[in-house]
């Protein structure tokens, strides 16, 4: 079997970290296309090294635009790509525009899509993930889920179940094989940062830095919080929160240049507690045992809350200093999503050695 596994932003880097050397073994022929969605050195090829990721037999340049710029730009260099190479199935991941435009270069071309991390569903229809997430699942042949309450997602939606496969979240596993690779990584100690002394803070999407009040409002709760907050700032988000007032408690508030994710994953591990807009953050926290806050409207890792290790909250002062001392209070156990484990990237190699079910009119 030959499989293009297509990633472009640092969420799809991540859960193929595991996921390409279990292909390998099993002796699939897999190699990866990088769109070029995130291109930067603090984006992509820090998580390239960090991962042990090989490096992409394609780098397709599409770099930065509009939503439609960006998804039709990869869409037509990855059209020229899959026509050329014609491989057995595409393997997509996640919701970042790169996978949307796999989906449909290879629906339109008669490939079968496979999805990774399907069914995951926000039901807010203002993020452009959520669009991603519903095109792409529509147009996959083989849906691998990553927690419970995806397939049913599907199902309501039309998906036919023996499509849907059960594997779990690829973005655990890549948590649980790094954990032994934190070990020496002090970022927060060379800020004057002790051990589970201080607050993460992670905030990037549009939701909330496009909108003024609502980035203000994230800036008044990390500035009134009982610990100091360690940001990360993504250098699109820094001009907004400068503008927003936070860079005048920058004695309590320090923002600091992006980190790799090994960096990243032991930040979160040290932290009290993290404050966050991101998908894969919950996640990431979730699996190290750290209280998080998330600050958006909805959010589509709803599993994450059911087990106590999230919050949601609106993008509002008062709600996340209150959900912020519940997270700081709450103890740091719970247990984990089911199939969160070190045996997802098996899972998928065994869901794609039993067969892909072509859609109907595709060639088998």
């Amino acid at each position: 079997m030959r499989i293009i596994v297509v990633v472009g932003a640092r969420p799809n880097f991540i859960k193929v970290g595991p996921l390409m050397p279990a292909l390998g073994d099993a002796g699939i022929d897999a190699a990866l296309v990088h769109t070029g969605q995130h291109y930067d050195a603090a984006m992509s090829d820090v998580f390239f090294s960090d991962l042990d990721l090989p490096a992409p037999a394609w780098f397709l340049g599409v770099g930065s635009g509009t939503h439609a710029v960006q998804t039709g730009t990869a869409m037509m260099k990855l059209e020229e790509l899959f026509s050329a190479e014609r491989p057995d199935a595409v393997l997509v991941v996640g919701d970042v525009n790169s996978t949307l435009a796999g989906a449909l270069a290879a629906a339109k071309l008669q490939i079968p899509v496979v999805h990774l991390e399907a069914g995951l569903r926000s039901r807010d229809m203002s993020m452009p993930e959520e669009v991603n997430r519903l095109v792409t699942d529509q147009l996959s042949a083989m849906l691998l889920t990553p927690a419970t309450g995806a397939e049913e997602n599907l199902i309501v939606e039309g998906v036919a179940p023996e499509r849907i496969h059960f594997v779990g979240n690829i973005m655990a596993e890549s948590v649980l094989r790094n954990l032994s690779r934190l070990e020496g990584r002090d970022i927060a100690a060379a800020e004057g940062l002790p051990d589970g002394g201080y607050v993460l803070a992670t905030v990037h999407r549009p939701e909330n830095t496009d909108h003024p009040e609502r980035l203000a409002g994230i800036a008044a709760a990390l500035a009134a919080s009982p610990l100091p907050v360690l940001f990360p700032a993504h250098p699109r988000t820094r001009p907004l929160l400068a503008a927003a007032g936070l860079s005048q408690h920058a004695g309590h508030v320090r923002l600091t240049e992006p980190v790799g994710y090994l960096d990243m994953l032991a930040l979160q591990r040290g932290a009290a507690a993290v404050v966050t807009d991101s998908g894969g953050v919950q996640e990431e926290a979730c699996m190290l045992g750290t209280p998080c806050v998330t600050v958006r409207r909805s959010t589509e890792r709803q599993v994450t809350i059911d087990v106590g290790a999230n919050r949601l909250v609106p993008a509002d002062d008062r709600a996340i200093d209150e959900a912020l001392g519940a997270a700081l209070e709450s103890p740091r156990s719970w247990e984990v999503p089911e199939r969160w484990d070190l045996d997802v990237s098996l899972r998928v190699v065994t869901a794609l050695q039993s067969g892909i079910i072509g859609p109907s009119g595709y060639e088998a």
